[in-house]
């Protein structure tokens, strides 16, 4: 019934966010992987996407593209499952912090971009760089000061907001950026979920190199 077309897990942040979304949440889907950045990816991507990217995701025999779309849908879908938070206010929050994770931190993306398997302490950080991360954390902070005892995600219970966010934890781990006391417990959190071991550690198996992602 449902259906999740995605790219390496490598390599592929827009990928994780609604995979991540289904499994937190216990929802039972098949997975379709498709390596980016060869001769063929884009001839395979289209069989299921008429954007020509992944994510797809398909409930039944309709398609729904884009990360945040598909995390829209699958909240539709399955309102049982809470996938934004409960409280009228705390879902409006929720929204606009995972929408403004959609549409910016473009220098966040270019400069540190997803990659699983590397480690290293990235430097020297410019400072457009830092804008992004200071915002990112201060988003962090706010959520987390408003739900402090409520469980350990941005709004206590895991919901869009953190799965927009996962990558960012990732990325932030792997490249070594220097946070507070707050952002590291939810990085910790984050990357302790048994969904985030299992999707790294598939991502440490993969042998596709895609060059400009790698800065190591």
């Amino acid at each position: 019934m449902n259906h999740l077309v995605i790219g390496n897990k490598n390599y592929s942040s827009w990928s994780l966010r609604p995979w991540i979304l289904l499994k937190e949440k216990g929802i039972e889907f098949e997975e379709t992987k498709i390596p980016l950045y060869l001769e063929n990816s884009r001839e395979q991507i289209l069989k299921y996407s008429p954007a020509a990217k992944v994510p797809v995701y398909f409930y039944k025999e309709t398609p729904v593209w884009d990360s945040l779309a598909i995390c829209e849908t699958i909240a539709e879908i399955y309102p049982e499952k809470h996938c934004w938070p409960q409280s009228f206010d705390m879902r409006a929050i929720a929204r606009s912090v995972s929408f403004e994770m959609h549409s910016g931190f473009h220098n966040i993306r270019e400069t540190l971009p997803m990659n699983c398997r590397t480690k290293m302490k990235f430097a020297p950080i410019k400072q457009e760089l830092q804008v992004e991360i200071d915002r990112i954390c201060d988003i962090w902070k706010t959520c987390r000061k408003q739900n402090p005892n409520e469980g350990e995600f941005l709004f206590g219970e895991f919901s869009i907001a953190d799965a927009m966010y996962a990558p960012i934890a990732i990325r932030f781990d792997r490249y070594g950026v220097d946070v507070g006391a707050v952002e590291k417990q939810y990085i910790k959190s984050m990357l302790s979920l048994d969904s985030m071991q299992e999707w790294i550690a598939e991502a440490e198996k993969e042998r596709e190199i895609i060059q400009q992602a790698e800065l190591g």
